[in-house]
């Protein structure tokens, strides 16, 4: 299987706002750089989209690491929270609608594609790849 190592971020100028995402795709000795942009959304679903849309450029199944500044990512599948809401009939923990539900079935099915692991890195420090990142999603804030 094919090892690919994605850096996501996401930003937005208000919360909501006009936001911007961004990712650097890693595989062997090529490096793709992708971002866009919305007019009206969130931090949350900019950080989300960017891992959905840059899983959806692997062509074949992959073993992916992501890495990420965004907890809310992060935590969603390293404490198990997605299969709790899936089970909880995407219910929060306080028996409330899960947020950005859809953006989590399309993030949750291209996950059952390739074989995912997220990881946190620190936002905003001396991680070049995360502040690639971070400069791809500000510049493609709408």
């Amino acid at each position: 299987m094919k090892k690919v190592v994605i850096y996501t971020d996401g930003a937005c100028s208000g919360n909501p706002g006009p936001g911007g995402w961004g990712a650097v795709l890693m595989y062997e000795n090529a490096k793709k750089e992708v971002s866009g942009g919305s007019k009206e959304t969130t931090n949350n679903i900019m950080e989300i989209t960017a891992v959905v849309e840059s899983l959806k450029l692997l062509k074949y199944p992959c073993e992916v690491e992501v890495y990420s500044d965004s907890a809310y990512v992060v935590n969603t599948f390293e404490k198990n929270w997605l299969e709790k809401w899936k089970k909880n009939g995407w219910k929060n923990s306080k028996k409330e609608d899960v947020k950005n539900k859809e953006l989590w079935e399309k993030l949750d099915s291209l996950c059952q594609i390739h074989k995912v692991s997220f990881i946190k890195v620190k936002g905003h420090a001396d991680n070049e790849l995360n502040n690639r990142c971070d400069e791809l999603a500000r510049g493609a804030i709408g």
